[in-house]
């Protein structure tokens, strides 16, 4: 298949609902159930909602404000970020326990704490310290040591204000690496962006009724916004970085195998003329198409020896471990199904479903081959790293049985040049 072809096929993405037939009942799911607000790449803002933006010569300059400024809420409103505020009740925050024991999960730590300031916290009580504890992997019966001289403390915290702490406690005898450290710094800096935001949209909403509003206090809303919005777009985007290199931390592959598989599939995309949507979309598929593995104890995935049937079975759950995790972080939902489907074959022999030649998606297909190739070319516990001849050669081999035909071609060409 040509380069137009492809482009013919895929131009554009398509958006994936949220299924609740891949989620199943992993407690996973629940690690980031707080969404962390729309993934929109572009700068983050469309092309109509920046020509809005840009208008000054309305005959009625507050009323164009106030019509920018509420697309602007409209998409990062409660419904789209992480919505920590707003809680009515002590109960409401029991899904921060569950994050707090997901990432005792993530990076094997002995206990996980979640604290938020007093004025991020409603329904529950403040405390004189300044925080409250919301969240914890620990019993509610169990007595918290906070002055435990090993606990690592992260603060939530975004310019000068500080929104809350994640207390992190290592197993005895061992530390937590500095990927997974970096990986828990970047959480809570998008804990607390996202925080922020969710007030200024409602301090921007309470302005916008109060008739004696001026435009200047409403273009001072909206450049407030815009700079917040820009910002969590790149945090974002360092999250998803980090979480592939602890991904990678925690298995075999210590020399970047997500950012070599994620480059190699940019650059097929580049030569097959994808749209850059779709083109960043892959890119990110490529980073966390193992994510699932960072939930598993890196031992699984270093061991020589013959794995028993435990060891498989969790090895062969991994996509769907990772799925539930994507699931739950609302900005990444779109490279859901590329990371769903990349186990998927050409010749229809695959998992999940069995899927076959162009009813895969494309975004899997480029994955699954990049994965392959840059897997063929790495040391392993097993065998030693592949010359990139042999790699591809290999892969040609097994073109129109594992892999799209037309994209081992534009693998091949790219190789040459």
């Amino acid at each position: 298949m040509t380069k137009e072809n492809y482009n013919k096929e895929e131009n554009g993405v398509s958006v994936f609902s949220r299924s609740a037939e891949l989620l199943g009942e992993d407690p996973l799911e629940e690690i980031f159930a707080l969404n962390l607000g729309d993934f929109l790449t572009e700068h983050l803002i469309s092309d109509e909602l920046a020509q809005k933006i840009k208008q000054h010569d309305s005959k009625d300059k507050a009323e164009s404000l106030k019509k920018q400024l509420k697309e602007l809420i409209s998409i990062y409103s409660i419904n789209n970020t992480l919505s920590v505020l707003g809680f009515t009740n002590k109960e409401d925050y029991v899904i921060y326990n569950s994050i707090a024991k997901t990432i005792v999960q993530m990076i094997d730590a002995k206990e996980c704490h979640i604290f938020l300031a007093n004025e991020y916290v409603t329904g529950m009580e403040s405390d004189s310290t300044g925080v409250v504890l919301v969240g914890s992997s620990m019993n509610t019966d169990d007595v918290i040591d906070c002055d435990n001289p090993s606990l690592i403390k992260i603060i939530m915290h975004y310019g000068t204000e500080n929104t809350g702490l994640i207390m992190l406690l290592p197993q005895e005898g061992k530390e937590i690496s500095e990927e997974f450290i970096k990986l828990i710094k970047v959480t809570s800096k998008l804990f607390a962006i996202s925080m922020i935001l969710q007030k200024l949209t409602d301090e921007t909403s309470k302005a916008m009724e109060d008739e004696g509003v001026t435009s200047s206090e409403l273009q001072h809303y909206r450049a407030e916004l815009t700079a917040v919005i820009g910002d969590l777009g790149e945090e974002q985007q360092n999250f998803v970085e980090m979480l592939a290199k602890a991904v990678d931390a925690k298995s075999e592959y210590h020399n970047n195998h997500s950012q070599r598989v994620a480059d190699m599939a940019k650059m097929i995309c580049e030569y097959l003329g994808l749209n850059e949507k779709t083109k960043d979309l892959i890119y990110y598929a490529g980073l966390l198409q193992n994510i699932g593995k960072i939930t598993l104890p890196e031992e699984l995935f270093n061991k020589k020896e013959k794995l028993s049937k435990e060891d498989w079975d969790a090895l062969q759950n991994h996509p769907n471990v990772g799925v539930s995790l994507l699931m739950s972080i609302n900005f990444l939902a779109e490279v859901i199904p590329y990371i769903h489907y990349h186990k998927e074959r050409w010749d229809g022999r695959g998992e999940p479903e069995g899927l076959r030649g162009h009813s895969i998606p494309l975004g899997s297909r480029i994955i699954a081959l990049a994965d392959a190739y840059c897997a063929l070319t790495e040391n392993r516990p097993y065998r030693d790293a592949m010359s990139n001849e042999k790699a591809l050669q290999i892969v040609k081999e097994e073109s129109e049985s594992k892999w799209d035909p037309a994209l081992v071609n534009a693998l091949e060409c790219l190789l040459s040049r």
